[in-house]
């Protein structure tokens, strides 16, 4: 009969490496507006010492968040103004046009939509990328915030 010894460091790198593989912590941002709801599913990196979205080139997107597509589900057609998202399931997208200028592309096998962003510096920085919805009746907020920068658009549920 054969004996197997694992020692102390060879347990706990097999631990570090299966927390790992976990990723990122998952968030859920959800709101119900005009009695319907809303929700977005997203990753929550960290920045760790890193500022990336200024390091987004002009013309790039990201996927907004870690390790799955960050989606948008949504009981009720969403009016952004300018444009019209149906009621339905997305997968969302940043992407930054130009210095200070971001699009938020909301798509499904249906259609794409394009979605201007304000943009705010925050004094404080976030730490962890967080997905915001808020507001109350059929008026909606949308806000993203990572590191010194927040993200946002007001929407109206229909």
């Amino acid at each position: 009969m054969r004996k197997c010894v694992v020692s102390l460091p060879v347990l706990m790198a097999l631990w570090a490496s299966a927390s790992l593989a976990h990723g990122a912590d998952r968030g859920l941002a959800k709101v119900t507006l005009a009695r319907k709801a809303i929700s977005i599913d997203y990753g929550r990196p960290s920045l760790g010492g890193r500022d990336m979205l200024s390091r987004l080139p002009p013309g790039e997107s990201w996927r907004m968040g870690a390790d799955a597509d960050t989606t948008l589900k949504t009981e009720t057609d969403l009016d952004f103004g300018s444009t019209m998202a149906p009621r339905g399931e997305y997968v969302l997208t940043a992407r930054r046009s130009a210095e200070g200028k971001w699009t938020l592309v909301l798509s499904n096998s249906d259609r794409t939509v394009e979605v201007p962003l304000a943009e705010q510096k925050v004094v404080e920085s976030v730490e962890v990328f967080t997905i915001e919805l808020g507001g109350q009746g059929s008026k909606g907020q949308f806000l993203m915030k990572w590191a010194l920068l927040a993200l946002s658009a007001p929407f109206t549920a229909k």
